[in-house]
């Protein structure tokens, strides 16, 4: 599949309708953006079963902002609805590969259970000891 461009308008359904979604923030403008773009473009080839896209953070502002994205390029990794990885910086492809191998392995049930468990001991955090 090739890579999607994602607006303020498209985030949130592309998000919502798919299993698996990996987001390339960039600009024009970036060196190492320019220098993972074609590793993206190549590994996005090889996983058919995943959402590769990509935002620019200069056409979306808002976007970028709403993310708090202050370096590009930046990955984001959602699995079911959950983001699960967001991290600045250009990868090596072999680096790349590996990262979505580790997050395809996730064990997206216990990831929403660790949720849960955060949730539940925040709020018991409130309480005196």
């Amino acid at each position: 599949m090739a890579t999607v461009a994602l607006t303020k308008d498209t985030f949130e359904s592309t998000i919502l309708e798919n299993d698996t979604v990996i987001v390339d923030f960039w600009a024009e403008w970036c060196g190492p953006c320019k220098m993972f773009g074609p590793t993206f473009e190549t590994v996005s080839g090889e996983h058919p079963e995943i959402v590769f896209a990509k935002v620019d953070t200069e056409d979306q502002q808002e976007l970028a902002s709403h993310f708090g994205i202050r370096s590009i390029p930046t990955l984001m990794i959602f699995r079911d609805q959950i983001g699960i990885y967001s991290q600045p910086g250009a990868l090596p492809e072999p680096a790349f590969r590996d990262l979505i191998d580790q997050a395809m392995a996730l064990d997206m049930d216990e990831v929403r259970k660790e949720i849960e468990g955060d949730h539940d001991h925040a709020e018991g955090s409130e309480h005196a000891h």
